[in-house]
């Protein structure tokens, strides 16, 4: 198994262009918090007789704690970082689930997201990461973390 520093480094290879590291801080936490909100707004299929819990009892929480997991194993800091974050995005999606369509607003962002993303890509002149390896669809989450909590 990769260190997670083995992970970030691969992951900067094709991301060391300045406008592409930019592009990449907004559209990647974007891409996460729209999955999160695609997850959120499918529902789980939980019997009638549990009280219904849209914040809790929902495919995004079931997913992330298999993503949780994956994040521990690499790091407890990171998994920290992306556990907080993780439930910002969740709290921030429920409170917009009470006012407009949940899905339809994810997918706007995720669709506008990965453009951004593949924008950047193009101006870096290198295939996305999780082309190789679709773990790096986990990693570059944490890398942007990583780059957000770095200290100066």
């Amino acid at each position: 198994m990769k260190t997670l520093q083995q992970w970030f480094d691969e992951y900067a290879m094709s991301h060391q262009n300045h406008t592409n590291k930019i592009i990449h801080y907004f559209c990647v936490p974007l891409i996460y918090f729209s999955i999160v909100g695609l997850l959120m707004s499918i529902p789980l299929g939980i019997p009638v007789y549990f009280p219904h819990q849209p914040l809790v009892l929902n495919w995004a929480t079931v997913l992330l704690v298999f993503v949780s997991w994956f994040y521990l194993r690499l790091s407890f800091a990171v998994a920290w970082r992306m556990f907080l974050f993780s439930l910002t995005c969740m709290l921030i999606n429920y409170v917009m689930a009470l006012y407009v369509s949940l899905w339809i607003i994810s997918l706007l962002i995720f669709a506008a997201a990965w453009v951004g993303q593949f924008y950047g890509h193009q101006i870096e002149g290198k295939k996305p990461s999780f082309l190789k390896d679709l773990q790096f669809l986990l990693i570059g989450p944490a890398w942007v973390m990583s780059h957000w909590f770095e200290k100066k």
